[in-house]
């Protein structure tokens, strides 16, 4: 396979970001359902949590060793097969409704395609944006499938016929045009020939980077931290105060925050800066903004205040996503770029414990912690973070980027 020339000028990332897109639909297509699940077939709240956390445990691995891997044989061989992993763990799903062991395991191979799209795809897509549109197209594609892939999944489960299974078939199909469309993706990183070993491959030398350590990491959490508190969360609160529909209200909740995450990141290239850590602050803001909003929404339980409280998490997830990209891509040295990008994925995923833990406490302490004060001390560690980034804006810059 020959490697990309940078001349190309043909619009060849298109289909990397369609399988981007594919494998966060397959990502994020369960989480409107979660209701359906804790309602219809009596999972309890945490384990329910639990389900939605599960898909880490194939995201990490596949994005510490998928994204360093790319980086020596190559982002064909790892991002192929991605869309193909998807739709493996939708089929799981849609078979195993009724049991945890079954619904766990199709949700780690749904974080097995979406850690390899993430930290693969995002490599490949940004080497094939030749105008420096990489991390913006990257955010973009993967905020585009998780919010597409939650709307029609709840629309779909809670008007179509067979809402345990229609909607995971609907991913299969775009999982399989997504697979077609990447075998004509010209590779853009050559087969490395040095002989190194496998624990070397793995080795990610800018993490270690100090503005990766004191600017990015205090972030990271909060990407999905901020994102499944409004769309995981929040409706589990509102199932008894959205009429009728709690499935769909469940689903425009997630198309609500990533709708606002998706259309702030295609500004966030104007707020971000080589100078400073401009975006990282603007993100944390919106993020302990979002936080307060959502421990108001969490008391009064109305739908217009859950609906505010959604968009504004929502913009500060698209804002700590692009952003951090960004940093990312600027801190990464040639041979680390998937690598770090890798790193910098796995921290955020830790956001998604957010919904067990609270909802641990909240049933291990009846009526001695709620879900408005855990939303409050949320938006106190927010500011807590905001404040480190803030004393540390315009440290450790990559070379040649001083303000």
């Amino acid at each position: 396979m020959t490697v990309l020339d940078r001349t190309t000028t043909t619009r060849t990332w298109l289909p990397v970001a369609l399988g981007m897109l594919a494998v966060a639909w397959g990502g994020n297509e369960f989480t409107p359902l979660l209701v359906m699940y804790r309602e219809g077939h009596g999972f309890s709240p945490v384990v329910v949590d639990v389900f939605l956390f599960a898909y880490v445990v194939g995201i990490v691995p596949a994005l510490l060793i998928g994204g360093p891997l790319s980086d020596r044989y190559g982002r064909r061989p790892l991002m192929v097969p991605a869309p193909a992993v998807a739709a493996a763990g939708s089929l799981v799903i849609a078979l195993g409704a009724h049991s945890a062991p079954i619904l766990a395991t199709g949700r780690v191979l749904s974080g097995i395609a979406l850690g390899l799209g993430m930290a693969v795809g995002g490599s490949w897509l940004k080497e094939l944006s030749a105008d420096g549109s990489g991390a913006r197209r990257a955010a973009m594609s993967l905020t585009g499938g998780f919010a597409t892939g939650a709307g029609v999944a709840g629309v779909l489960a809670q008007w179509a016929p067979w809402p345990e299974v229609l909607p995971y078939l609907v991913h299969v199909a775009l999982a399989a045009l997504a697979t077609v469309a990447l075998l004509g993706v010209p590779e853009t990183r050559a087969r490395a020939v040095d002989g190194a070993s496998l624990l070397s491959d793995l080795r990610i030398p800018s993490a270690g980077h100090r503005r990766f350590v004191s600017v990015v990491l205090p972030m990271a959490p909060w990407v999905f931290g901020a994102a499944s508190v409004a769309y995981a969360v929040l409706p589990g609160l509102m199932a008894d105060h959205s009429g009728a529909f709690p499935i769909a209200f469940s689903a425009l909740l997630g198309v609500v925050a990533l709708s606002s995450g998706f259309a702030i990141q295609a500004v966030g290239r104007r707020i971000d800066t080589a100078s400073s850590a401009r975006a990282v602050l603007v993100a944390l803001g919106i993020i302990v903004v979002g936080m307060v909003l959502v421990s108001v929404a969490a008391d009064v339980l109305t739908i217009p205040m859950a609906l505010l409280a959604a968009a504004v998490l929502g913009c500060g997830y698209g804002m700590a996503m692009v952003s951090g990209l960004q940093e990312v891509q600027r801190i990464a040295g040639p041979r680390d770029l998937a690598g770090l990008t890798a790193v910098f994925y796995s921290v955020t995923y830790l956001g998604f414990a957010v919904p067990a833990i609270l909802a641990l406490l909240v049933q291990e302490f009846p009526g001695a912690i709620s879900y408005p004060e855990l939303f409050t001390g949320g938006a106190v560690l927010a500011a807590v973070s905001l404040a480190l980034v803030a004393t540390r804006t315009r440290s450790h810059l990559p070379s040649g980027q001083s303000g």
